[in-house]
């Protein structure tokens, strides 16, 4: 058995030389920490064959089933693996330093473009980005009348591991890192509550005088899916700082755009708690929507203002000059956090507690500035305890969960349990199944009332299938949970809305 790991031990190796994460002159190092790793004091020399391997996956995969073996794994479970292969990966990065000194020379050589996109496939390469998993998501486009939404089923996080949870229980409490995303995270062996780190590296960015961090998503949704983190861990807030801070980065690195989740509950993101953008090289459906109104502000006769054709209430502004740019939005933050309209169940405050926000996204267009200004409201009520303007009820067999950021630009990230239901509900169809026995499967029963209606649209004429029709009509879906997250509707009720704040602004903002 000890020749099998001798074996891939010297695969891993071959793998990390020809990736460019070693050199030769780190051959021996590199093979000695691996040893170290599992364990070992001694290895037979062993011939490979000569392969190009686009990832590590296959080798990591057969070492750890040697190591559950050999008992070198306290359980053969996710948590237990992801811990192993990313403190054996770990053995083959370089340092912080030598990936800093790398991304800028590429910087300086090639460009900012070139660089993004060597770093990015680095993080594949020392298995920082899972791509095995990534690759099992689900995804397509849907048409709608706002263009193609990008739909995704994510099935690249790993499912809960009771094993691991359980055992975590006895666990001493701790606090390092303080969250996920924390810098302290580079290099972190990890815990049963709390992932491995060994094979994670960060790039240092400068903002508004700020130190902050580039590093890619583990599971990314999208192409070069970079979250731009504060170096302090400190909570989110939407201000001008945070305008100056996008555009900023949009100023360093023109191909990404760069955005900010929410700083409200319900209408955020999943971590408040600490200061963070998510950006990318990757177009979005409402980057490519169309401005529906054009509107001016007399204090910045330099800057564009519109609003989008989209099912959320968008406020586009354009410009050359960041600052004006900076200054509008401020602006505009600061009336719409005061703005209430009852007759569309807009108000501002409930006592002390603000509910109006702005999910805001920089990128540029050419030599112009351009940021998409999101109006946001986080309120509940009776009707909708969820949240008025959060997917209700009747779309929640699909998903209940927050529309941030990525979600608000139109890429839809489903829960992966939705998979495996509509592939169930599919072969339901096909088979010509009475419905009802959608309301004997517990894991259906939500979604009973949405087939029904879907059944009369399978006539023999159709061209596409059960199921790529339930992944139709889970677009069209999307596209009216955005409209619930709309805080100025699509009707004329809403669209009068929308024009009373708009010449709210221009009365006041002067």
């Amino acid at each position: 058995m000890s020749i099998l790991i001798d074996y891939e031990i010297e695969r891993l190796l071959q793998f990390a030389l020809k990736k460019q994460l070693i050199s030769k002159w780190d051959l021996d190092l590199a093979r000695n920490k691996i040893l170290d790793v599992f364990q070992l004091t001694d290895i037979k020399q062993v011939t490979v064959p000569n392969e190009d391997l686009g990832s590590p996956v296959l080798i990591l995969e057969r070492m750890l089933d040697w190591a559950f073996e050999n008992g070198q794994l306290p359980e053969n479970t996710v948590t237990y693996r992801d811990l192993l292969d990313t403190k054996i990966m770990g053995c083959l990065v370089p340092s912080q330093s030598e990936v800093i000194r790398h991304f800028e020379e590429n910087v300086r050589k090639y460009g900012p473009k070139e660089a993004t996109a060597s770093f990015y496939q680095f993080s594949q390469d020392v298995h920082y980005i899972r791509t095995d998993r990534i690759a099992k998501n689900e995804k397509w486009l849907a048409p709608t009348e706002y263009g193609d939404l990008q739909m995704t089923i994510n099935l690249s996080k790993p499912e809960k591991d009771p094993v691991a949870i359980a055992a975590a229980r006895n666990l001493q409490k701790s606090d390092y890192p303080t969250c996920l995303l924390c810098k302290e995270n580079v290099g972190y062996a990890g815990r049963l509550n709390h992932p491995a780190r060994q094979n994670h590296r960060i790039i240092p960015v400068t903002l508004e005088n700020e130190q902050w961090f580039l590093q890619f998503s583990p599971y990314v949704y999208y192409n070069e899916h970079a979250i731009v983190l504060s170096g302090e861990h400190k909570p989110m807030k939407i201000s001008k700082q945070t305008f100056t801070k996008l555009l900023q980065f949009v100023e360093q690195y023109p191909h990404y755009f760069l955005g900010s989740n929410a700083d409200l509950p319900i209408v955020g993101g999943s971590i408040l708690s600490h200061d963070h953008f998510q950006g990318g090289y990757h177009t979005f459906p409402m980057e490519v929507a169309e401005m529906e109104y054009s509107f001016t502000l007399d204090k910045y006769p330099t800057v564009q203002l519109g609003t989008v054709k989209w099912p959320m209430s968008v406020l586009r502004l354009q410009g050359l000059n960041q600052q004006d740019l900076i200054d509008a939005a401020d602006d505009i933050l600061r009336k719409w956090k005061k703005y209430s309209d009852e007759s569309v169940e807009i108000i501002a405050f409930t006592g002390e507690t603000p509910h109006n926000t702005i999910t805001p996204i920089a990128r540029r267009r050419g030599e112009l500035f351009e940021l998409d200004l999101v109006l946001r409201n986080n309120r509940t009520s009776d009707k909708h305890p969820f949240g008025i303007f959060h997917p209700h009820e009747e779309v929640h067999h699909i998903k209940k969960e927050n529309i941030g950021l990525i979600e608000v630009m139109g890429l839809a990230v489903l829960p992966g349990r939705l998979l495996e239901e509509l592939k169930a509900i599919a072969e339901i169809l096909d088979s010509n199944e009475d419905l009802s026995v959608i309301l004997e499967n517990s894991e259906l029963t939500k979604h009973y009332d949405w087939v029904v209606k879907l059944k009369d649209r399978l006539t023999p004429e159709r061209k596409q299938s059960s199921y790529q029709l339930l992944l139709e009509d889970v677009g069209n879906i999307f596209a009216t949970i955005l409209g619930h997250a709309g805080v100025f509707k699509r009707d004329e009720a809403g669209k009068q809305a929308f024009q009373r704040f708009i010449k709210e602004m221009q009365n006041n903002i002067k």
